[in-house]
């Protein structure tokens, strides 16, 4: 087994417990970005998983959005199906609510529990690619294994 950084044992460990086998890829420039993750691994930026943390305005709880790596994310359209105004954390709180660095956000593994919510763009996709822990670490999936090791909802990100 290949030797990884912590946060990518991490990841690893989580989604084999899960029974999800994933083989882990360091690159080797950064995948820290959705272009640089599909460049790095020779495909579409659409078929990246952007994992964004965002904060509840008014409960201040965790929500993380798996994200197409080609969509912005319209913050009042996701806001109306979540419940509550979203606001961008600061680097620390990310890192407190997941364990991981910004760039490196695996969609699992994380230190505290929290809604997850998928891009219902990323369903259409046949392999996806998602950060494992580290700005230079990655794994190829599916949409569908993915929605079941996580439980996320399918929603509209984009306006």
């Amino acid at each position: 087994m290949t030797i990884l950084p912590s946060a990518a044992e991490v990841v690893r460990n989580t989604a084999h417990s899960a029974g999800l086998p994933i083989h882990i890829v360091e690159v080797p420039g950064t995948a820290r970005t959705a272009e640089e993750a599909a460049e790095s691994v020779g495909t579409t930026v659409g078929q990246i998983v952007k994992s964004l943390v965002f904060r509840g305005k008014d409960s201040g709880k965790p929500y993380l959005l798996l994200v197409s790596g080609d969509n912005r994310v319209h913050e009042k359209g996701v806001a109306r199906d979540l419940g509550e105004s979203l606001e961008r954390p600061d680097a620390d709180y990310v890192r407190s609510v997941t364990g991981f660095a910004i760039g490196g956000i695996p969609p699992f593994g994380h230190t505290e529990a929290m809604e997850i919510y998928m891009d219902e763009d990323l369903v259409t996709k046949g392999e996806i690619w998602a950060a494992a822990g580290t700005p230079r670490c990655v794994f190829q999936t599916s949409a569908e294994d993915l929605l079941r090791v996580t439980g996320a909802k399918v929603i509209k990100v984009t306006k």
